[in-house]
């Protein structure tokens, strides 16, 4: 049974782990916390690349005070070999007296292994508790290992009547510093950054997070069937400052133009073609997925939104809404959906809702 002090600490592990977002894949962002005598010993979240994981940092950091004390995991500890030992045969090393763990693993190598090893080693082993915001905090991990995807955010910047420019497409800039810089902390938090072609060729952007010191940037993914895109511009440029995956149809693309993109250091993916013989959205995502992907953050165009929308792959819309009306001769955030009745649109429900500087922030979930 779980106790306030159990879900304090739990929270804390959550808060710790949640360091790790953006930096950790494929593997979770943990979190962990030792306490004896409601003293923390030992704090760790997963470390960039994966490792060390976070009860090892923890450990670590507790030394010989981790005997007989209480160790906080938002996830269930490890019990598989991989690069490094088990970390619920760490914890039984330790001589931790009881481990607290937020959620069991899905992944079919733990999936209850651990506490199943720990409780056989003598351990108490209380779970469930704060799994509803455990299952929250890891569910771009889940979703990879149940449904073969990353979790996938949806960011439009608009103006009050939805419009990303003017009709010569001026955009910069719809919404202000602020909520700029906003944009760069969600990026931080992400695995990759994932715009069209269409916006590559446009904006030419760098998709880095920048400003922040973040000590790895995001993947940037470029959704580009046929790779048009400039070879000699920024994105080009700056592959040796964070990495570029183009995703591209196979057999579509001559093999001199694969050539100068590997050359230049980008990572090619096929994806198989959907409706309209474009690259299909659910396929584009289970590519991500296999690649080791856990959370991509999507920043558009309009038409690459509107298939990821409607493929049902959407899992999170973030909307920047600016004080200002461009008319319906601007350009509009979604490119065409086909919906001829509200019944087939897609619902999200409202998480949360502030201003940032003089625009709004407001986040949806999937309903």
């Amino acid at each position: 049974m779980s106790t306030e002090a159990d879900r304090r600490f739990m929270r804390l592990a959550l808060t710790l782990g949640a360091r790790g977002l953006g930096r950790v894949w494929p593997n979770p962002a943990v979190g962990c916390v030792i306490v004896r005598d409601g003293r923390i010993l030992g704090r760790g979240w997963t470390q960039p690349g994966g490792r060390p994981h976070a009860e090892t940092m923890a450990l670590a950091e507790a030394g010989a005070a981790a005997r007989g004390a209480t160790a906080y995991v938002s996830l269930e500890p490890c019990a598989h070999h991989g690069k490094t030992p088990p970390c619920a045969e760490a914890l039984v090393a330790a001589g931790v007296a009881r481990v607290v763990s937020a959620v069991e693993d899905p992944d079919r190598r733990v999936a209850g292994r651990g506490h199943a090893m720990l409780r056989a080693a003598g351990v108490e082993v209380t779970t469930g508790v704060e799994q509803e915001a455990a299952e929250l905090a890891h569910r771009g991990f889940f979703l990879r290992v149940r449904e073969g995807r990353p979790f996938l955010t949806l960011k439009l910047a608009t103006s009050f009547d939805g419009r990303i420019a003017t009709a010569s497409g001026e955009s910069q800039w719809i919404t202000g510093p602020e909520a700029r810089r906003q944009v760069h902390v969600l990026r931080a938090g992400h695995d990759a950054v994932l715009v069209g072609a269409g916006t590559a060729r446009a904006d030419d952007p760098l998709l880095t997070v920048r400003d922040l010191g973040v000590a790895q940037q995001p993947v940037r993914v470029i959704a580009a069937r046929h790779l048009s895109l400039p070879a000699e511009g920024r994105l080009a440029g700056s592959v040796g400052e964070a990495p570029l995956w183009l995703l591209h149809e196979g057999g579509s693309v001559p093999d001199a133009v694969e050539r100068t993109w590997r050359d230049l250091g980008a990572r090619l993916l096929s994806v198989p073609l959907g409706e309209g013989r474009q690259l299909d959205p659910l396929g584009m995502m289970q590519v991500l997925g296999a690649a080791g992907l856990t959370r991509v953050f999507c920043e558009g165009g309009g038409q690459l939104a509107a298939s990821l929308l409607g493929a049902g792959v959407v899992d999170e819309l973030v909307g920047f809404t600016a004080g200002v009306a461009l008319g319906a001769e601007g350009q509009p955030a979604l490119g065409a959906m086909g919906i001829d009745a509200l019944a087939e649109a897609p619902r999200f429900v409202l998480d949360q809702c502030q201003p940032i500087g003089n625009d709004v922030l407001h986040r949806w979930r999937r309903a």
